[in-house]
């Protein structure tokens, strides 16, 4: 179930928390919601899940409109807040129960659906304790049982593996990447890491605007510009080599990394590619090559280059 965002615009007094803000979201995909604190990622979670009505635009779940048939729409998402809504007091069973009840589910259904959440989250030896007494990490599977209870084709999650320690994130990381293969999933965190291995597809907020969008490896293409190579070469003096590397017609920029080992960062020029060139220059002079790899863009350099305004 695809979901499609249009000129999206959120006001809270004075602060446009989302500005006309337009993208799409297919079935199947796993969409990395990025931006810094107060960008306007669970505002936009929240018109979504119909949580809160927009000041203008409309969000379409399955073409179906969050401001002409909210409740139709709620029926197909499932939704884990950052602050994870459940009641310490109640066994795991009988919390996933009152939700299912809640979502409309007929007891058969309720049951096999409690079921499936506990094979698939995890909860097996958890399902008879009471919630308060769940680990961060089981607390947070639950809160996934809950949005998955009744089968929704949409998934929002808010930074689901928050106050998670290493492990327990990789475990929940895999089960989401399980889900998403037929669910449409938005999922924000502030662990690039985690996105990067998770997302197939990363859109950034800053200051209630798309500022980028993309998978992440053409993100970080398109902040890396020109290729920029780290490059060692052996056998020749190294001034020669520097000399050498500035006259081949693709290279913009020379820079020596490390001189006691002739290690050179060179930039090439717009849309120019200059590894051969380089295997050229080192086969006329007799030298030759004892590294040559690209520089790579991190995604945390491409986040704070589009979010730095």
């Amino acid at each position: 179930m695809d979901i499609k965002l249009e000129n999206l615009t959120k006001i809270y007094g004075l602060q446009r928390a989302v500005d006309d803000i337009s993208f799409e979201v297919k079935t199947g995909e796993v969409l990395g919601f990025l931006g810094p604190n107060g960008a306007g990622k669970t505002t936009t979670m929240k018109a979504i899940t119909c949580y809160l009505t927009p000041n203008s635009g409309d969000v379409k779940v399955g073409g179906i409109s969050v401001l002409e048939n909210p409740d139709e729409v709620k029926k197909h998402i499932g939704y884990l807040p950052e602050n994870n809504p459940l009641y310490y007091d109640m066994p795991v069973i009988d919390y996933l129960r009152f939700v299912a009840e809640l979502q409309g589910l007929t007891p058969e259904e309720t049951n096999q659906r409690i079921a499936e959440m506990i094979q698939v989250c995890g909860l097996k030896g958890e399902k008879h304790k009471k919630i308060r007494e769940l680990s961060k990490g089981y607390k947070q599977r639950v809160g996934l049982a809950q949005a998955l209870i009744h089968d929704p084709e949409v998934l929002i999650l808010d930074e689901p593996t928050t106050g998670l320690d290493p492990n327990q994130i990789v475990e929940i990381r895999e089960l989401i990447k399980k889900i998403g293969r037929e669910k449409t999933v938005i999922l924000s965190s502030h662990i690039l890491a985690e996105v990067e291995a998770t997302c197939d597809r990363i859109l950034i907020i800053n200051n209630g605007k798309i500022v980028a969008d993309g998978s992440s490896e053409q993100l970080r293409k398109q902040a890396q510009g020109n290729e920029i190579l780290k490059v060692q070469i052996l056998g020749g003096d190294r001034n020669e080599v520097f000399k050498s590397l500035q006259q081949i017609s693709t290279i913009a920029l020379v820079d020596i990394l490390v001189p006691e080992e002739s290690v050179f960062e060179v930039q090439s020029k717009n849309d120019a590619q200059s590894a051969q060139p380089i295997f050229e220059m080192c086969k006329d002079n007799g030298w030759y090559i004892g590294q040559l790899t690209p520089v790579e863009t991190k995604l945390e350099d491409v986040f704070r280059e589009v979010t730095s305004n």
